[in-house]
């Protein structure tokens, strides 16, 4: 399976750029996983083949109005997509202002990581740590079992 985690922007904390290699390492344990900034959602929609060139990625983006899943739901999610679908799968974590309404209509999915505002980094770091924990439960790991 491979797996793409997008961001708009540029990391600004030397920490969360720590935190988001660090999840990433752990994450090429079950998947082919790349992170990868971007200036802004047209490069995203570009990246996910949304422009009509180049090949087309199943995208899941990340938003506040979009459905909350238990870590659970998560993993059943990307095992699901794992066993049944070849294409590469991209999360897209939107700028401070959110995806436009044209985006979130592209999007093969839209996640919400809960009702809370948080700062667009730190939802980096935390999706990138429940999708190592949703690999680990398809695996039966007990990291999860452990937190």
């Amino acid at each position: 399976m491979k797996l793409t985690i997008a961001w708009i922007g540029k990391t600004k904390n030397a920490a969360i750029q720590s935190l988001t290699d660090d999840y990433l390492k752990r994450l090429r344990q079950y998947a082919e996983a790349d992170g990868v900034s971007l200036k802004d959602e047209l490069a995203l929609m570009k990246c996910c083949g949304r422009d009509g060139r180049g090949a087309r990625r199943r995208l899941v983006l990340l938003d506040s109005r979009g459905k909350q899943l238990t870590s659970e739901e998560l993993a059943k999610f990307l095992g699901g997509h794992q066993d049944t679908n070849p294409v590469p799968l991209v999360f897209g974590i939107g700028p401070a202002d959110g995806f436009s309404e044209t985006a979130r209509q592209q999007a093969d999915f839209t996640l919400s990581l809960g009702k809370m505002t948080m700062a667009h980094e730190l939802a980096r770091v935390l999706l990138l740590e429940q999708l190592y924990r949703g690999f680990t439960i398809l695996k039966g790991h007990p990291y999860h079992l452990g937190h």
